[in-house]
Order: structure tokens, then sequence, then C-alpha cells
């Protein structure tokens, strides 16, 4: 019997004699495959495609073993220790069609993480050196031991023997080193659910109930007014800022930490988990976009973040998907967030956002073996998941008003067909270096219902807040936050470095209005002048358009400006109407834009910009004060 015979008959024992599932007892849902064929049929295929485009970067060169097996990435110029998380998704796939390929993928990434990051210990590395950080041996052992539980029968027995000490290896590594808050909280909110599944594979006691301790300290790491998991901050997770809030990021809760609780919650039947789970999931999908993405302009690890969610985690589905028993909305929620994926996916990888391709920048392959595994997670347990489907609308999609978050001072708008989000949120991720996201009581997102993304939050400055695992600028950085900003002597002043800023909303008469006190600062929190750097900021929503104004309490130094980078791809059509109005051509509807001043569109050796958080191209636009004490600018849709 060659191989690929013994593959497909290997997968039609799986299919015969169904894995033993996580959850046990009768489908959380009934019906849920049969309601959820789209859905299902999107997954599949989505998955396949990226399985086929790591399988086409993957170097095989059995005669080197520094770099056989490895996924080669075309946007890094290293390669990335964990892609040996692609094992899951190759060893399903394997399953799955019967192809001995990804069976040879599986092996080849298992292969080149235990010759170049495999550590004595039991940890893995997140690069070829043993120095590196050891913490993502979580996320290595998950993927190992869903791998074997679901589909370790397609392996020989003496190497699927061998990953499984392996597999033993790495769990005490995590058991001895993981509390919930020895560095972020993702990690040990993870351990939950990786040391509950590899005990319950290994039958091992011992790593079950050092998840119950885990998971007892995870419920102590919610925000008192707005259930928000915290934790993700520099250098303790308990940390607070000057405002008093906690260090809370919305990509890496959604997409890992959250994802791992309720995993645990279900597989253990923690009630008191669930239903503190299901308020806070509730909390956290308020800030999901209408198209399915995550709005974390504001969070504290904004350094990461693609419009889809968090470019190293693993992706909201399983969680959301679960616990669309509790609430149909959360699986709207896991439906079209991979639905953005999918639209982010191009020749079998997916991109850090929607104009990578537009701007010709090539995707790094850790946002796809990241996001292959709850995809594979998914129809492992297909039958066992509630009704999943788009039906129930997205709480953004529906909202109007202001929703405040007490526990991180940002603001959420909808008037119409407006949504926005304003942040004077303060929480610094890390302690000695400013990767400083959305602030100073910027308008970090504005989205409309035709005409998609229109302002969308970057850095202030871009930096490799994680060298090994962000990609490098491409051309000039330009931030997309839209800003008041006086550049002198090379020296950037800008609310977006004030962390004291402060704002007052009010809905009233079918106009919602903020207003803002700001200061100017640079990087290191300096004002140029008392006398230059004091704002007014307002912004305006009402059905038909969007106001910003911004008024000098003092003087008004000659360089200043607003700034307001609208997210347009560089094929789309911009019309200069008059020195005080452009005009932007989208796919749906037309942007215009005008201003009391005239608008002056940066000059760019490109027709855009582009900026790796969140990966979009925008056109860069300059409202100059000339000498005024305040200007106006409008956006509106004809």
């Amino acid at each position: 019997m060659d191989r690929r015979d013994f593959l497909r008959m290997a997968a039609m024992a799986g299919a015969a004699g169904a894995v033993a599932p996580l959850f046990g007892g009768s489908p959380l849902g009934g019906e849920g495959a049969m309601h959820s064929a789209d859905y299902r049929k999107l997954v599949e295929s989505l998955l396949k495609d990226w399985c086929d485009g790591m399988i086409r970067v993957q170097v095989m060169q059995p005669d080197d073993p520094s770099i056989h097996g490895h996924l080669d990435c075309p946007a890094c110029d290293h390669i990335h220790g964990r892609c040996m998380d692609a094992v899951y998704p190759f060893l399903y796939m394997a399953d799955a069609t019967g192809d001995s390929k990804y069976v040879d993928a599986a092996i080849g990434v298992m292969e080149w993480a235990e010759n170049n990051v495999s550590q004595p210990d039991g940890s893995w590395t997140v690069i070829p050196n043993p120095k590196s950080w050891r913490g993502i041996a979580i996320f290595g052992a998950i993927a190992l031991a869903e791998a074997l539980k679901y589909h370790g029968h397609v392996l020989p027995d003496a190497l699927r023997e061998q990953w499984k000490q392996r597999l033993a290896k790495a769990a005490d590594y995590i058991y001895q080193n993981f509390t919930i808050s020895f560095t972020n909280i993702n990690y040990g909110a993870t351990a939950v659910y990786g040391l509950n599944l590899i005990g319950s594979y290994l039958n091992n006691q011992k790593y079950i109930q050092r998840s119950h301790e885990l998971a007892e300290g995870a419920k102590a790491y919610f925000t008192e007014n707005d259930t928000l998991l915290f934790g993700e901050i520099k250098p303790t997770s308990d940390k607070v800022s000057v405002k008093g809030l906690r260090g809370v990021d919305l990509g890496y809760n959604v997409e890992e930490s959250l994802n791992g609780l309720v995993l645990y919650a279900f597989h253990e039947g923690d009630e008191e988990m669930i239903q503190l789970l299901e308020k806070s999931l509730y909390s956290h999908l308020e800030f999901m976009l209408p198209d399915g993405a995550w709005d974390n302009s504001w969070g504290t690890r904004q350094a990461k973040w693609s419009y889809w969610g968090s470019r190293t985690c693993d992706g909201c589905q399983p969680g959301f998907a679960l616990m669309a028993e509790r609430n149909p909305i959360f699986g709207s929620a896991a439906v079209m967030n991979t639905e953005l994926l999918k639209r982010c996916t191009d020749r079998g990888l997916l991109h850090g956002g929607l104009h990578f391709v537009s701007h010709n920048v090539e995707p790094c392959v850790h946002h796809t073996f990241a996001h292959a595994k709850p995809l594979a997670w998914l129809l492992d347990h297909w039958d066992k998941l509630p009704k999943i489907n788009a039906s129930t609308p997205l709480p953004r999609a529906t909202s109007d008003g202001i929703r405040y978050f007490k526990d991180l001072d940002v603001s959420l708008f909808a008037r119409g067909d407006w949504r926005g989000t304003v942040s004077a949120y303060d929480a610094e991720y890390h302690y000695r270096d400013d990767y400083r996201q959305a602030t100073g009581a910027s308008l970090s997102v504005l989205y409309h219902m035709k005409a998609g993304p229109l302002c969308a939050a970057s850095m202030a400055v871009y930096k490799l807040a994680e060298k090994n695992n962000m990609q490098k600028p491409s051309g000039e950085d330009i931030a997309l936050t839209p800003r008041l900003e006086i550049v002198d002597q090379g020296q950037q002043y800008t609310n977006l470095f004030d962390l004291t800023a402060t704002y007052e909303a009010a809905d009233e008469n079918g106009t919602i209005e903020y207003t803002a006190d700001v200061t100017l600062k640079n990087e290191a929190r300096e004002t140029l002048s008392s006398g230059y750097s004091g704002f007014k900021l307002g912004y305006t929503c009402t059905e038909d358009s969007i106001k910003i104004s911004a008024t000098a309490k003092d003087l008004v130094h000659e360089r200043t400006a607003f700034v307001l980078p609208i997210v347009s791809k560089n094929h789309e059509p911009v019309v200069q109407e008059s020195p005080h109005s452009i005009l932007i051509e989208k796919e749906n509807c037309k942007v215009r834009v005008t201003g009391s001043v005239p608008i002056q569109v940066r000059d760019m050796p490109k027709a855009r910009t582009f900026n790796q958080v969140p990966g979009f191209e925008a056109l860069p636009i300059d409202l100059h004060f000339a000498g005024k004490q305040s200007i106006e600018v409008t956006v509106e849709i004809v």
C-alpha cells in the first residue's frame, strides 16, 4: 500500500468512526450543519485555498535541515518559528481529501521546528534563536494536540507516538512556567484551554487541574463597567493608566484570549464562566464594523491591527461560533469576519488588510498559518456547533446614537449610515517604548454603510513593536489617523501624543456633537509652545454628513494643519472640483470633502500612501490654517 492509498483509507476510517468530539453529548444546536451549508462551503474552500497557498511557499530540501519544511515568508527576511502551527490545518486537509501532499507538508513543518526552534525544556522559540521568546510554545502545543487528537490516525504509528511524546514535553514546559499573569493575558488565557485540551488527550489530570486554576484566575481580568478582558499591557498585566484605565486590546481578546476561555468553559460546562464570557463577547462585539471588521483602532496592541483582526492571532471563529448557542448574533460575527478574511486573501495567502494587493505589498505568511487553525477546528466540530448564519444584524449595523465605554474613554457613534469612533484612551502598552495607538480625542474610525471605511487609525509613528512578527513599512510613513499637526524643525506636534485629552458628547435634535480639549505634543510629550498648542476639536454627525472643526485657543503657528487621510484605493478617481472641494469616486458612491480653507493633497511617489496598520491605502489631505483661528472640513456621500 503506498502512502496515498494509506491516507485515503485513513480518511475513510475517520469519516466512518467519528473522531471523539471535544464536547460530549449531543450537538449544541442540533441541526447546525444543515442550517449552515453556505458557511461551511466558505470555510472549506478558504481553508483549502490557504493550505495550498502555504504549500506553494513551503521549502522542501531534505538535505538542508536548517530550511527544510519551513514556510518561506514572502514579506519577511526571517523564518517564523511558529510556522509549525500549520501542522493542524495540514493534517485536517490530509484527512479530508486523502491527498498525501498535506501529510508531507505537516511532517515538513514539524521537522523544521524540531531541527531549528525546539528547546531542551520542551518549548519552541519564536525564531531560530534559543534566546528568543518561548511563550509561543502554547500555540504550537495546541496546534499539535488538535492535529493528533482529530487526525493523528493518518500518520504512521511510530511518528504519531513520537509527536505525542513531544507534545508531553511542551505541556510540561507550559505547566511549569505559565501563570495567568506572567506576561500579557493572551498567554495565560490561551493556556487555560491548552492545558485542558492536552490533559484530556494525554489523560494527564495535573494539566487539567492547572487549567482549572488558571481559569479561576482569569475571571478577575474583566473590567468593572464594560466586562472587557484586560491585561494586554506591560510591565504587569494589572497596570493602570493615569486615567485609571486597564490595558485592553480588542484584537488579541477576540482572536485569542476569549477563544481559549470559551472553548475551556464549554468543555468543562463552567456555567459561571460561560455567562461572564457571553457578556464580555457582546461588549467586544459592539466594536465590530458592519462589514465584519474589528475596530481595534484604540487597542493597546494596535501596532498589530489588521482590519480583519490581529496579525499573529488565530481568529475569532471558534469562540463566537460556540456562543451562537446563547445569542445568534455571535454566529453573524463568525460568518461576516470569515467573509472579510476571504476578501483579504489572494493567491492562497491571507493579506494584512484590504489594500495590500492594490499597493503591491507582499503578505506575511504568519497571517495564514495562524488563521487556518480555527477554520480546521470549526470543521472538526461542525456537527456539534449551534446554528450559524449571518441573519442577525451586528450591533453596529443597526445602532443609532452614542455608546460610551467608560473603561476605555472611547466612544462609538452612529447616525444614519455613518459609524465612527472617538478615542481618548491613555493606556500605554509598553512602559518604555511608545507604540502610540489612537488617542488624543482623535476620530480613530469613520465608516459609511455605502462607502465602507473612510478613516482608520494607524500608529502615530510606524514602529516594529515586534520585529519578528510585523512587516517593515512600505514607503514613507504617513499616519492614517485624522489629526491636528504642526511640523516644526523636523519635529511633529500632534494631538495623537496627547494622553490628557478630554471630550464631551451630546445627541440632540438628530445631531451628534463631540467637543474636545486637546494639546499638540511631540513623541516625548513636549509642547512646541503653550501659545501654539491648545485646541478645541469638534465632530458633528448628522444623517447627511460628518463635520470636523478645529479652533486654536490662543496663537496659530504658521505650519498648523488638520490632516485627514481618506481611505481610498489608488485606482479610485479623484477630482479637484475647486480649491475647497475634492470628489473621490468609490465603487458604490462618491465621497465629497469640502473645507473652509483650500484642500491640498500631499505629493507622493505613488498615487496613495499605504500603512501596514491596518492595511489601507489612503489619500492624505491637508487643510492649513493659514493664519485663521479655526477651520472646518465636511465629509459627505453624494
